[in-house]
């Protein structure tokens, strides 16, 4: 009975876990999205492979249907502002037109004041510069944007 009690312990615990092959936690990326259409955090540098999640907290007194912000990670080379015209009267997809979800890695969706939204993603392989924005109308052009670095 002793050694069925420790052979629980031994399995419960952290190192067990990772002795058993388990998979280490996603690094958390903590981002603020206010009224003046900013990110908290404009530059990510990450490793190949790794996985992230990335929490959004929107910060503001303006309703949602007025003031909703997201984080949508593109592919390199994403024509943004053709994804975020084609994106405009897609409310429902958090301004992401179906047909443009090809360019996407990895989004949230919009979160009004005092909402936070999360994405945990796996970071691509391949080393670049990749961008990220907010779809809500008008948010990319006033700065809400951001750059992935993968090293």
């Amino acid at each position: 009975m002793r050694a069925f009690a420790l052979m629980l312990l031994l399995v419960a615990s952290p190192a067990a876990a990772y002795l058993a092959g388990a998979a280490d936690p996603p690094r958390t990326i903590d981002i603020v999205g206010t009224d003046d259409m900013k990110y908290s955090v404009t530059t990510i540098t990450a490793k190949r492979g790794e996985t992230i999640r990335i929490r959004l907290a929107a910060k503001g007194v303006l309703p949602k249907v007025a003031m909703a912000h997201n984080f949508v990670l593109l592919k390199i080379g994403t024509d943004i502002l053709k994804l975020l015209q084609e994106g405009a009267p897609h409310r429902a997809t958090d301004f992401i037109a179906p047909a443009s979800m090809s360019h996407v890695i990895a989004k949230t969706a919009l979160a009004g004041p005092g909402e936070t939204v999360q994405v945990t993603f796996k970071v691509p392989e391949k080393p670049g510069k990749y961008p990220y924005l907010c779809t809500f109308a008008g948010h990319y052009q006033a700065g809400m944007k951001g750059t992935l670095i993968v090293k």
